[in-house]
């Protein structure tokens, strides 16, 4: 969950290069790509693209960065060496900046409090129009969220992470061997629990090739009050799915029919 509810760029491959354009007023998605890029090349070479060249100043900014090959890992179920892979990229990003410049990295878009927000404002645009299990869905999160203590960003007391921001399993390539990571434009700082949230609860995780969740969260050794935020930074990243799902429109859908009730029921499994 970022700064938008869709990632809108244009992606051009040619040889082993990447060029990515993105939009005028992108939200600082390509200075995000790039920062990211250029620090995970310096303190965790191979797990990401080589940032090759920018036009951060353009009317159109541009990224331009190595090519990996792999297969994405949305839309398939994962074998046992896949989850291991997968888990180990994702720690890997997240371990991959000394404190003292992670410490510099501005905080990720679409965190804790932003997400907060973004479901407040939503609730008196979108909820009114809801029926049937996705009201349903949206009341009981919606409550529960009021009750939950998570209005604000801060002392999450969990250490800090550097996090990618982006959950969808099609950002993770698999060559055979390991995976390997792509897209940062929500990238920033965070921590374990919102971020690992970010890929259970991400609407690819599930709609078309279920992830494993306790399989892969169980390759993680988290804390107690790890475990405890896990719970619902869950809960707070698939409630504002079912919002971004119902908003889906019917004539030009993005996911299968279904996909919102879908989702509301996973809400309410969450919340129980």
């Amino acid at each position: 969950m970022g700064s938008g509810s869709w990632g809108r760029h244009a992606v051009e491959s040619t040889g082993g290069r990447v060029v990515k354009r993105f939009p005028h007023g992108d939200g600082g998605r390509a200075a995000r790509e790039w920062r990211a890029l250029t620090l995970l090349a310096r303190h965790a070479p191979g797990l990401a693209p080589e940032p090759l060249q920018a036009g951060l100043a353009a009317s159109e900014p541009v990224v331009v960065m190595s090519r990996l090959d792999g297969k994405p890992l949305r839309g398939a179920a994962l074998s046992g060496e896949q989850i291991d892979a997968l888990a180990e990229a994702v720690a890997a990003v997240h371990a991959a900046l000394p404190s003292h410049v992670l410490d510099g990295v501005p905080l990720r878009p679409g965190h804790q409090a932003e997400l907060v927000g973004h479901l407040r404002a939503w609730a008196g645009t979108a909820r009114p129009a809801a029926e049937g299990p996705v009201r349903q869905g949206m009341d009981a999160g919606l409550a529960w969220l009021a009750a939950s203590g998570l209005e604000a960003d801060g002392a999450w007391g969990v250490p800090p992470v550097f996090g990618p921001g982006d959950g969808n399993l099609a950002n993770y390539l698999w060559d055979g061997r390991r995976v390997r990571i792509v897209d940062f434009e929500e990238s920033g700082r965070s921590d374990r629990a919102f971020e690992l949230a970010e890929i259970t609860e991400h609407v690819g995780s599930w709609v078309d090739g279920p992830l494993d969740v306790p399989a892969f969260l169980d390759r993680f050794d988290l804390s107690p009050v790890e475990a405890a935020r896990l719970r619902e930074c869950r809960r707070l990243v698939a409630l504002g799915w079912l919002f971004l799902l119902a908003a889906d429109d019917p004539d030009h859908p993005v996911n299968p029919p279904g996909t919102a009730e879908r989702q509301a029921g996973r809400v309410l499994d969450l919340l129980a």
